[in-house]
Formats: structure tokens, sequence, C-alpha cells
């Protein structure tokens, strides 16, 4: 391709690069503006475990109306055009990039037996079920175990502070958002040197994660008067029951501290209760004889 070429096809290219990044900007301008008319119930921000729930449901509502325009529509063709045995082969081949942070996080839970299962699990399904597209692993006995450092925060004792809206990840905590930032570190994806790929296998999951919750959907919006409340409170019990694996202690209800500050209850009103500690006490005089 001689230079004169390529003078005259650049700036057709270049044109072109910035018509797509501006209607990018565009799409993403209008999804806030219409997350700034959410509708903030008068009670937002009163029950302590979100605090920010105004903030949130500002964010709420833009990743709404991003699945609404772009994730859910992928996904629906996604797995409209896709045969399921292709699906159920990325499925678990992104399942398997799950593995080394599933070990390692098991590890600093002090479960070293699980951490042996998943890196065998990886080594297998890596191997015989070729690059993970067949979970040969679970046919011989290896549970899939799913695990965070999230959780593993919370099983070092650290509580699961506000909850968060995230743009674009969705619900999250304090604790899980910060999870999350070491969980980009832990998986194999991140490692990847070609960029075209990891941000094509990154994207491919994504679709692949919203096309699996499709049939939720329906649940949800058939079982929520709120949705936001509903998907908030489904979260915080499901990640505290992931934490204590399944097995959450008794959460302490507010009956249980009005019963710790009440007072004891005294003698009855007209009835004799024990004399005051140092009182001079006599005994009863015993009876006359009868004359």
């Amino acid at each position: 391709m001689t230079g004169t070429m390529l003078a005259r096809r650049w700036p057709g290219e270049t044109s072109l690069r910035w018509l797509r990044s501006a209607a990018g900007v565009a799409a993403l301008v209008l999804l806030a503006f219409l997350a700034g008319c959410a509708t903030v119930p008068p009670n937002a921000g009163q029950d302590p475990r979100d605090p920010l729930e105004s903030f949130n449901r500002q964010v709420f509502e833009f990743n709404e109306g991003l699945d609404k325009v772009v994730l859910k529509p992928l996904a629906q063709l996604y797995g409209a055009v896709l045969p399921v045995p292709v699906q159920d082969c990325l499925s678990n081949g992104f399942s398997n990039l799950r593995e080394p942070s599933n070990a390692l996080n098991n590890l600093l839970q002090g479960k070293g037996s699980a951490a042996v299962s998943d890196v065998c699990r990886f080594a297998v399904n890596t191997t015989v079920g070729l690059l993970g597209c067949f979970d040969v692993a679970s046919r011989m006995g290896l549970e899939r175990h799913r695990e965070d450092f999230g959780q593993t925060l919370g099983r070092w004792g650290l509580g699961q502070g506000p909850f968060l809206v995230l743009p674009l990840f969705g619900p999250s905590s304090l604790r899980d958002g910060t999870g999350l930032g070491v969980e980009t570190v832990l998986d194999v994806n991140f490692w990847l040197s070609n960029v075209a790929v990891r941000n094509t296998i990154f994207g491919v999951r994504t679709v692949n994660a919203r096309d699996e919750l499709l049939k939720a959907d329906d649940l949800i919006s058939g079982a929520a008067l709120d949705k936001y409340t509903f998907i908030r409170d489904g979260y915080l019990q499901r990640r505290r029951n992931q934490v204590y694996d399944g097995n959450p202690p008794r959460e302490k209800e507010p009956e249980d501290d009005e019963q710790d500050v009440a007072p004891k209850p005294g003698p009855a009103a007209g009835s004799s209760g024990p004399p005051p500690a140092g009182a001079d006490v006599k005994p009863p005089s015993a009876p006359k004889p009868a004359q």
C-alpha cells in the first residue's frame, strides 16, 4: 500500500473511531441523565446496612438502563445463536479461569483440602478437559467451589460494611468492592499478554454471565414490589451464607437488645422481700404459753 493510499484511508478510519467514541460517550451521558431521574423513597438511608441508599439507587438505575439497552439484548442474542453445548463449553472454560483464585482464597481461609482440590480441578480441566471446555474434574468427584477475596476478608472477621452498587458491576459492599480489586489480579484472564484476546474473553464472559441470569428476570419482576430492595436484601443474605459456607450464625435481633437492657423484676407490691444488707434484723418473738 503506497503512502498516498494510506493518507487517503487514514482520515476515514480516524473519523470512524471518533464517531464510535462519541456515540459511546453520548450513550453514557444519556444513561446518567436517566439515572438522575431515579425515584428515591423518603425513607432512603434509614436501613443501617444501606446508609448510601440515595446514591446507590441512582447507580442502580444507571446499570438498569445499560442492561436494558446493551447487555440484555446481547445476552438474548447469545443464547439464541449459540448451541447449548457451545454455551456449556464456554461457561465451563470461564469457570476454569477462576480456579487459581478459588484455590488461593481457600488456602487463606484455612481450608487446605479444598485448596488442593481446586488446584487439581484446574490441572485436570485445563489438560484433559481441553482448556476447561469439559468439566472432567467434577466427574472425578472434585467439587467445584466459588471463593473470592471478599469472602476471605469476611472469614478474617472484617464486617460487610455499607451496601454499595458499583457502576457496571452491580450490587456489592465496601468489603466486597475491596475484594473485587484483588480478584481482578487473581483471575487468569488478567495475565494474558494479548490485549485483544484478553478484552474479547472479558466481553464474552460478561455476556455469558448475563445470559445465565436471564431466567431470574421474570422471578424478580414478579416477586419484587421494589426491585432495588429485593436485590439488595438477596445479595446481603447470599454473601453472608457464602462467608460462613452455608451455616451463618444467628443474627442479633432488635428484641435481643431490649431484653439485655430490661430491668430485672423486683418483689411484688405488698410482699416482703429480703431485708437490705446490713439491716438490724430481730428474730420473731416466740408465742406466749396459754394461761
